[in-house]
Parts: structure tokens; sequence; C-alpha cells
């Protein structure tokens, strides 16, 4: 049986992360485990006849009295074995919505056009799990392409504790909607068992997330957590069945494309047996350069480049 650990008082922590958290459950490598997630703060509780779960008013009054961070995470997952310097592959076989609703909000002195949008607005979206649909609240349906906008290993425990919202090497808030069902992630280990998080589901969302939102609501996937000590990463890495991604984030959007465009020559490099050079010659044909999101404080940028150009 699939162990499973669902999102609640004892098993969410929420707007950070750090290498002392106890893990909520601890699973051999190469094998799977399901979370669910969960988001919003009393603020943004939608009224009748949508329904909340039950975890959302318990993690509120668990946390009374504290400032309501972002993002509420579920875990941390310990994978046995997992070192500091090894990668743990996360494979994502399923992710699903399991709430009725979303919410997507525009807030001030936040997103990309603070200086546009001055007023607080808030607009609950309709979620129609059988159409996999969003019915925003003027009528207009959005397709569900659901991900986890945070997924994250535990950082380095001389980091201490640290905020959610920027993107670092560890993931965190990345914010990638190409993690869908299907996809795989590799982070970077950092502290023993690796320690893995979700959260921030998001039933759809464009590159950019503009506003600071997508739609925001509860999900539950399933994920293979793999320890792989054949491989080294200084920053997260993706596969999609027809891609290869590299990423890279920093406040500046020049530097986070410099760095994911750093990986990938490394990459087209090692995996074709040519030079730098030649390497950077066919980025420059095959490389996709994508802004992820400009709202995290730290900014991404993912660089995509189809399987096909490279060997192996």
């Amino acid at each position: 049986m699939i162990p499973r650990v669902d999102a609640g008082p004892d098993t969410v922590h929420w707007g950070y992360f750090s290498a002392a958290l106890k893990p909520v459950v601890t699973i051999e490598s190469g094998t799977r485990v399901t979370m669910s997630s969960v988001s919003g703060a009393p603020d943004v509780m939608p009224p009748a006849p949508f329904t909340i779960p039950p975890a959302l008013p318990a993690i509120h009054a668990a946390n009374m009295g504290q400032h309501f961070l972002v993002h509420m995470c579920t875990g941390p997952v310990a994978v046995r074995g997992a070192k500091a310097g090894q990668v743990l592959q996360i494979d994502i076989e399923a992710i699903e919505p399991f709430c009725d609703w979303g919410y997507t909000l525009i807030r001030p002195l936040a997103g990309a056009l603070p200086e546009d949008f001055p007023e607080y607005r808030l607009f609950h979206v309709a979620i129609d799990k059988a159409r996999m649909t969003g019915r925003m609240p003027w009528g207009q349906e959005i397709p569900l392409k659901p991900f986890y906008g945070v997924m994250a290993v535990a950082p380095p425990a001389a980091w201490g504790k640290i905020a959610t919202p920027p993107p670092r090497r560890n993931g965190g808030n990345m914010d990638l909607k190409e993690l869908v069902a299907g996809s795989t992630l590799y982070l970077p280990v950092f502290t023993d068992g690796a320690l893995f998080s979700v959260g921030d589901g998001h039933g759809a969302q464009g590159d950019g997330e503009v506003c600071i939102t997508a739609i925001e609501t509860g999900l539950v996937g399933t994920f293979r957590l793999t320890v792989r000590d054949d491989m080294s990463l200084q920053w997260p890495r993706a596969e999609t069945p027809t891609h290869v991604i590299t990423m890279g984030f920093d406040p500046d959007l020049d530097e986070c494309a410099k760095i994911a465009l750093r990986q990938m020559i490394d990459l087209i490099a090692a995996r074709n047996g040519i030079d730098r050079y030649q390497a950077y010659a066919l980025a420059s044909l095959t490389a996709d350069l994508r802004v992820t999101q400009v709202v995290n404080g730290a900014k991404g940028v993912h660089c995509m480049v189809e399987k096909r150009y490279l060997n192996r």
C-alpha cells in the first residue's frame, strides 16, 4: 500500500523550510508516496455552496496568533539513505484537484504591475473536477492543468529556517507549470533523508504568474522518490516526456537566464560529446528560454530543449 500524507495541523509547515523539521513519514528509495495539500488563509475562504476541507480551519486554528504566511507545505517525507551531495528524483505520477473551488487574488504592492493595480481583489474559481475546468466569476472557463507550485527538499542546515516564497537551489516556490503529472523533477539533496515537501497547489497558471497567484487550490499527488548517487546538481532540473529543463532563480531576470542557459550548455555538451562552443551554438538553435515567474522575489527563467537534440 502506498503511504499517504494528508494536509493537517500535524503534517503542514506553513511558510518555511528547515533542515530541523522532523519527517512525518520515512519511505524507501524508489517507492511512492501520496500527499495532499491545501491553500488559503482565513480571509480567502469561499462562501457557500463551496466546500471547505476540514483541514483548512484546523490548520488556521493551530496557527492562531501567528502571521499567516504564504505556502502551506505538506511534509516533509524522508527518503531512507539520502545524503547531502546526492540528487532526489521525483517522478510525478499523478496530480488531481480535490476541492470544488480555488482562488486568484490581486494584492497591493505585489505582482508584476503593482503600480497599476493598487487595490485588493479576490476571485473565487468554481472547479469542475469531472470536466477539469475552472470557471471564473464572470463565466469564463479555464482548462485545468494542475501542478504543485512548491516542491522542495530541506535547505542546508546552515541556512536555518527560510521563508518559502523565493525559489532557491533546494527548489521551493518554483511555479514551473511544466511540472504536471508525467514529468520528473530532480533536486540536489542538502541533508539526511532529503526531507521532501509539497504545497501551493495550482489548478492553472500562465508563465509569469503575473498577478502573484494562479488558481490556488487543494491538490493530491502521487510521487515516486528515488535517491540518485550517480548525479550531481547545483540547481533543480526537470524532464517532461519531450523536453529537458534547466532553471535559474535570481532577482534579476538576466541572471536567471544566464544560470539556466549555462546549465543547459553543460548538459548539451555532456550528452552529445561536444565542446561548450559547439553546445552554445546548438542551444541558440534549439533551446527556448521562458520566464517561469516574475513575482516571487527571486524571479525564474527555465530553459527547454527537446530530447531529440540530445544523444543520451
